[in-house]
């Protein structure tokens, strides 16, 4: 009998060798699908590679697949009516090593740790990092599809030009919403989390206060020139990790 159990713990444990080298492989190839199609410049994919290791790594495959529907959907999302975008000058046609570090930061943070002890109490992060995956993703959606639309200034709700720092659409934030549920149906595909819609609503919630609050950011501090892109980034996939670490607690 323990004979046996051996065995089926070194068959589960080649297994799991055998899934982490098949992402190995997937992450080396979209590292160089992104750079040989100029979607991020050399150190960008760089980046994104390693950061791809630690999550599959730290926390396992099942997170990797929340982070690569985020990048499939943002890939998609920029290449969307590509010639408009170019004609109001706002096409990011390469995103750099800066993009990948603030839109993952926090996720990455949320991966490598699991969970914290607070007052006694172990709190899990898998809440913050679906709120910063759902985040990243609603922001990127709403950037990158809503300039379609004549957005409005968040504090103000004055009419602006697409791609003015802190605008809203009705339609960047209903792609916002329908990306962030994406994730939360994609995490509850993978097994991250139990019920699919305990999933949807945590990662809806969550990215979208995460997206507007990237908003707020970019109006108040952003447009004054106090913070750039990047730190505006950080500061809303932060704002929807807390939010989603308060949802699973």
């Amino acid at each position: 009998m323990c004979g046996l159990l051996i065995i089926l713990d070194f068959g589960d444990y080649l297994d799991e060798i055998l899934i982490n080298i098949i992402f190995i492989l997937i992450l080396v190839i979209l590292g160089f699908l992104t750079y040989r199609r100029k979607t991020l410049d050399l150190l960008g994919s760089i980046f994104m590679l390693a950061m791809g290791f630690i999550i599959l790594f730290k926390a396992g495959h099942p997170w990797l697949i929340l982070i690569l529907a985020f990048l499939i959907l943002s890939l998609i999302a920029s290449r969307y009516n590509k010639d408009y975008k170019q004609s109001l000058g706002i096409y990011e046609s390469k995103r750099t090593a800066k993009n990948v570090v603030s839109n993952g930061l926090i996720a990455i943070i949320m991966a490598g740790f699991g969970g914290a002890v607070f007052n006694g109490q172990y709190i899990s992060f898998v809440g913050g990092f679906i709120g910063a995956v759902a985040t990243a993703t609603a922001d990127t959606l709403a950037s990158e599809v809503g300039v379609l639309q004549k957005p409005r200034l968040l504090t103000s709700f004055k009419i602006v030009e697409p791609g003015t720092d802190g605008a809203i659409s009705i339609l960047g934030t209903s792609v916002a919403i329908i990306g962030a549920g994406v994730i939360g149906f994609v995490s509850f595909i993978v097994g991250i989390l139990p019920d699919p819609l305990f999933a949807i609503k945590i990662a809806v919630i969550s990215g979208i206060v995460g997206c507007f609050m990237d908003s707020i950011f970019g109006a108040i501090f952003e447009r004054r020139g106090w913070i750039n892109n990047e730190h505006v980034n950080v500061l809303g996939t932060l704002s929807g990790s807390i939010v989603g670490i308060l949802l699973t607690m």
